[in-house]
Formats: C-alpha cells, sequence, structure tokens
C-alpha cells in the first residue's frame, strides 16, 4: 500500500520551488510596491490569507484522494450566513449565548454539507466533480434564501473583537488559528493511519479497498472534513468583517484549489503536502496584496489566478504522464 512518506518524497522539490517563488513574489513586491513590506500590510496579507489556507487544508485532503471539492466556497458562505443569522436572532437572549451557538450553527451547517457531498461521492458513486458542483449551487441558493440577499449586520460585538485582534503587533488571531489547524492537520496527514490511508486511496483505490481498508467510509470522512472546514472558514470571516455577506465565498474554491495544485498536489491523487498548499496559498495571497497595492483592477487577479491554474495543471499532467511512461 502507498504510503504517505512515498507521497512526501515526490512532493519535497514542488513544495521548494513554490517556496522560492513566494519569495520571488516578496522581493518584487517590497520594491516595487510602496508600503508592501510595511508592517500593517504583512498582518492584512496573513489574516486575509487565512481562509484560503484553511480552504486550501480542506482541499488538500480531498485531492490527495483524486477528488476535488468545488463547494467549499459556497459552504463557508452558507455557514457565516447561517452562523450570523442565528447570532442575530439570538441577542436578545445575550452575547456570549448567540456568540456560542452561532458559531455552533455555522459549523454544523458545514459538516452536514460536507456530509452530504461524503454521501453522494462515497455511497451513491457520483463523481466528486458533479457532486460538489452540485452542492455549489446548492449552497449558493440557500445563502440567498437565508440572507434574502442581504448583508446580516447584528452580530455580538464580542466576535469581531476577536477577529480584528492581533497578536504581538504582527499576527492576527485570524491567522494564528488558520496556524493551528494546520498544525493539527499536518499531524494527522503525516502521522496518522488516516493520514496513510489518504494517500493510498488516491495512488490505488481498489488496491487499498483489497487491503482491508474501507475506501468508502474513508471518502465520506474526507468530504465531512472539508465541509466542517469550511463551515469554520465560514464562521471566521463573519468574525474579521463583522458582518455575514451572501457574496461571501464566492471563487473562493478556486483559490483553494489553485493553492493545493501550486504546491504541488497532483489532481490525479495520491501525492500533495500541507506545507506546499500553505505556501500555495500565501503566493496567492502576496499576488493579490501586490497588484492591489500597485493599483490593478481586481478583474486582472482573477485573470492571473486563472492563468495559474491552467499553468500548474499542466506541469501536473507533464509530470504524471513522465510517471507512467516510466
Amino acid at each position: 500500500m502507498p504510503l504517505q512518506g512515498r507521497g512526501t518524497r515526490l512532493q519535497d522539490l514542488g513544495d521548494w520551488w513554490t517556496f522560492l517563488i513566494l519569495i520571488l513574489l516578496v522581493i518584487i513586491f517590497s520594491i516595487t510596491a510602496s508600503g508592501f513590506a510595511s508592517g500593517q500590510n504583512f498582518v492584512s496579507t496573513t489574516v486575509s490569507a487565512s481562509n484560503t489556507i484553511i480552504l486550501a487544508i480542506a482541499e488538500t485532503f480531498v485531492i490527495i484522494t483524486g477528488g476535488i471539492d468545488l463547494s467549499v466556497g459556497a459552504i463557508l458562505g452558507l455557514s457565516g450566513i447561517v452562523g450570523a443569522t442565528v447570532m442575530q436572532n439570538m441577542m436578545m437572549q445575550g452575547d456570549y449565548p448567540a456568540l456560542i451557538l452561532g458559531v455552533l450553527a455555522g459549523l454544523g451547517t458545514g459538516i452536514v454539507a460536507g456530509a452530504v457531498n461524503g454521501f453522494v461521492i462515497a455511497f451513491m458513486e457520483i463523481t466528486p466533480f458533479i457532486a460538489t458542483l452540485g452542492m455549489l449551487g446548492i449552497g449558493t441558493g440557500l445563502t440567498y434564501l437565508v440572507s434574502n440577499g442581504t448583508d446580516i449586520v447584528n452580530i455580538p460585538p464580542e466576535l469581531s473583537t476577536f477577529g480584528d485582534a492581533v497578536l504581538f503587533n504582527f499576527l492576527g488571531i485570524p491567522a494564528l488559528l488558520a496556524l493551528g489547524l494546520l498544525l493539527i492537520a499536518w499531524f494527522f496527514l503525516t502521522k496518522t493511519r488516516f493520514g496513510k490511508y489518504t494517500y493510498a486511496i488516491g495512488s490505488n483505490a481498489e488496491g487499498t479497498r483489497r487491503s482491508g481498508v474501507n475506501v468508502k467510509a474513508h471518502l465520506f470522512k474526507i468530504y465531512t472534513l472539508s465541509g466542517l472546514l469550511s463551515g469554520f472558514a465560514g464562521v471566521l470571516i463573519v468574525a474579521r468583517l463583522a458582518t455575514g455577506s451572501p457574496l461571501e465565498g464566492a471563487n473562493d474554491e478556486l483559490n483553494a484549489i489553485a493553492s493545493v495544485v501550486i504546491g504541488g498536489a497532483s489532481l490525479f491523487g495520491g501525492r500533495g503536502t500541507l506545507f506546499g498548499s500553505t505556501v500555495g496559498a500565501l503566493v496567492i495571497s502576496v499576488l493579490v496584496s501586490g497588484l492591489v497595492i500597485m493599483g490593478v483592477q481586481p478583474y486582472w487577479q482573477q485573470v492571473t489566478i486563472g492563468v495559474i491554474i491552467i499553468l500548474a495543471v499542466y506541469v501536473d499532467q507533464r509530470r504524471y504522464r513522465n510517471r507512467v511512461l516510466k
């Protein structure tokens, strides 16, 4: 059975190339974009990257199994709106009860949506692309139905204070939470059977099944985990913005997938690391931050990310073909 160590060795070179690209971007923007190297921009960039990193963690587990989750952005948006709505409706009961119930509602929404994805993919045997594309539509529609297409602004002030907090003048709470989740995810992916089975399924699902692993149950867990992380990201963005917006999460799945692919994971499965995905997320965040400071229109940011995805997938395909030919 292919284990995690093999996937990690295959990824080492790709990870470091991505890291060098990140360093190069930081140097270029520090020279060309006035204010990019400031402490304030560092905090802003890392906080903005926190949601992308959390979604990239989710996508890393999914993509290593050979699947894909197009619904992480929609689940983020739906979870944030559900959480914010519960908080708003419970404010009469006190700020802290409203906050706790709202956070639980947001996380619960993510878990349910992820579990639906997992059931449809693992047990109904619908391809991940189609299943999660359907959930993207469902999640987006429910987000607008729950919110009536308007922002939800009446949330406990304690949540927004928490989301805005900065430690030691350089590390925002959202970035710290993303780092904590990253370390936990790294442990499960590299040090447990859960991680070994994840790599094994992506390398050879049938062989893994014959070795005694319940592949369907594992895939169900993977997509449920993806939903949970997306729900967490949805609650976190409400804390950051002090608002629940139906627009949040739009196109976030592209940034997450791009992060994982840029980080060297293979869309064919069996290969990928959380280090690479995190660096990929930082590459995107630094790129967006630099372009904003330079005054580049937001539309060009999406064009740039789209081009990066195409190039990264092209490189992945070439690597895969070379491995097959060998």
